[in-house]
C-alpha cells in the first residue's frame, strides 16, 4: 500500500502544469455532479422538504407569509440583485463580452462562450421538466415566477454565464491576483442570485443548491473541454 502511495505521489510531481489544471478540472467536476445528484436525491424523496419550508419561514414575520424579514427598502434591493441572474441581463453580458472576443479573432471562444450559453438553457429546461418540482407556497412569493422549481433557473444560469465569462476575460490579463478577483467576483454575483430567489420565496434552498452545482458543473465540462481542445491545437491558445 505504501508502495502505491509513494507511486501515485510521483506520479503527480511529474504532471505538468496544463496535466495538473485538466486532473483538478476533472475531479471538481465529479465532485459536482455527485453533490447534484445527492440533493436530487434528497429532493426526489422528500428528505429536504422540511428543512427548505423552515429555512424559507424563517424569512418570513411570524404568522404572515407575505411579510419579509428586514428593513422595508430590502424587498426591492433583492428584486434589483435577482434581475442579475434574468436572462435579458445575462444574454446583455453574454453579448457583450463575446463581442470583445470577436474583435480579437478568438473565434472558437465565442463559439465556446455561445455553446455554453445555450447548452446550459437546454439543460436546465430539461432538467426542470424531468422534476417537476412544484414552487413554494404562492403566498411567500414576492416576484412572479411561471415555470417549475427544481432545480433553480436564476442559480444555475447565473453559475455557467458569470463563472465562464470571468474564465474567458481572465484569459485576456497577466496578473494572477486580477483573473483571480474576475473569478472572485464571478462567484460573489452567483451567490447573491441564489440567495435573492430564496429571500423573494419562489425557490427552495436546495433548488438553488441544485443549481449552483449543475451550473459549475456545466461550466467546468465547458472549461475542460476547451483546455482539451487547446492542447490538440483545435482552439486558439490566449493572447
Amino acid at each position: 500500500m505504501r508502495q502505491r502511495f509513494l507511486a501515485l505521489a510521483k506520479a503527480l510531481e511529474d504532471l505538468r502544469g496544463a496535466d495538473a489544471r485538466l486532473l483538478l478540472s476533472l475531479l471538481a467536476l465529479v465532485f459536482c455532479v455527485w453533490a447534484f445528484v445527492t440533493v436530487a436525491d434528497y429532493v426526489t424523496l422528500g428528505r429536504a422538504q422540511h428543512i427548505d419550508e423552515r429555512l424559507m419561514r424563517a424569512l418570513r414575520m411570524p404568522g404572515e407569509l407575505s411579510k419579509p424579514v428586514g428593513p422595508y427598502w430590502l424587498p426591492g434591493a433583492v428584486r434589483d440583485i435577482t434581475a442579475l441572474g434574468s436572462a435579458p441581463v445575462l444574454v446583455i453580458f453574454v453579448m457583450a463580452v463575446a463581442g470583445a472576443l470577436a474583435t480579437r479573432r478568438q473565434y472558437h471562444a465565442v463559439v465556446l462562450l455561445l455553446a455554453a450559453t445555450v447548452g446550459g438553457i437546454l439543460l436546465n429546461d430539461a432538467l426542470k421538466g424531468l422534476f417537476a418540482r412544484a414552487r413554494p407556497d404562492a403566498a411567500l412569493h414576492l416576484t412572479e415566477v411561471r415555470s417549475m422549481s427544481f432545480p433553480s433557473g436564476h442559480a444555475m444560469e447565473s453559475a455557467i454565464i458569470y463563472l465562464t465569462l470571468a474564465a474567458l476575460v481572465a484569459r485576456l490579463v497577466q496578473s494572477r491576483a486580477l483573473r483571480l478577483y474576475f473569478l472572485g467576483v464571478a462567484a460573489f454575483l452567483t451567490l447573491l442570485v441564489g440567495a435573492s430567489r430564496v429571500y423573494l420565496g419562489v425557490h427552495y434552498p436546495s433548488d438553488v443548491l441544485a443549481g449552483w452545482t449543475a451550473g459549475l458543473a456545466w461550466a467546468l465540462l465547458c472549461w475542460t473541454l476547451a483546455s482539451y481542445l487547446q492542447r490538440r491545437g483545435s482552439v486558439e491558445q490566449p493572447k
